[in-house]
């Protein structure tokens, strides 16, 4: 299975029924691939929609209806649009119950960084820090390690997205949740061993005598 795969189908397991859930750009919006079948989720973009569904089918495509990344969404039945005051209105207000972000790093607080790399031009933050500050839950779906370096660090090297940490980690390897005590290991990717997470993670885990298999 393809590892952007592997964590949006492990972060979908996460929704729950007849909830406001924020999709991020990139990976995350994959999420809305694989809602559990009979579940209720109304996906909110910070750009104005609130009921979008999956990419349409090619040649199917609305460019009056994109995430806030610019990719093409589909709209469900009963989906609506507004502007930018309202969304994010919603977003500050504490009305999302969870957040899916992509992630540059996650350090041994369950700080996130993800919306500036030094050296590369940016639009700027854009949602980010509104959302990991705002919403009930923040999930970050991210690979684990990136050109052989390892995004789960002690401490984070690029600038933070907010005071906040998340509340869950998805990667292509683990599910692994930010405590108190540290960064706890509360699940593995199918044939991956505990030593394999090790070896790829930066920052001290916490690790249970049992780790189960991620369930997908």
């Amino acid at each position: 299975m393809d590892p952007k795969e592997i964590i949006a189908r492990r972060v979908a397991l996460e929704l729950r029924n007849n909830t406001l859930v924020n999709l991020g750009i990139g990976l995350p919006t994959l999420v809305s691939r694989y809602v559990p079948a009979g579940m209720l989720v109304a996906f909110q973009s910070e750009n104005g929609i609130i009921g979008f569904g999956a990419c349409p089918p090619e040649g199917m495509e609305d460019p009056n209806l994109t995430d806030a990344g610019g990719g093409f969404i589909s709209a469900l039945p009963g989906a609506y649009a507004f502007d930018s005051a309202t969304s994010f209105a919603l977003i500050r207000g504490g009305h999302l119950d969870m957040t899916v972000l992509g992630g540059l790093q996650v350090d041994a607080k369950g700080l996130l960084a993800n919306w500036l790399v030094p050296g590369r031009m940016v639009a700027g933050m854009g949602g980010a820090m509104d959302l990991v500050a705002g919403a009930k839950r923040v999930i970050v779906a991210m690979q684990h390690a990136a050109r052989g370096e390892a995004k789960i660090v002690p401490e984070l090297t690029l600038p933070p997205t907010a005071a906040r940490p998340v509340s869950l980690v998805v990667t292509d390897l683990a599910v692994i949740e930010p405590t108190e005590a540290g960064l706890v290991l509360r699940e593995r990717a199918p044939d991956v061993q505990v030593a394999d997470i090790v070896a790829a993670t930066a920052a001290p885990l916490i690790i249970p005598d049992t780790v189960p298999e991620m369930r997908l």
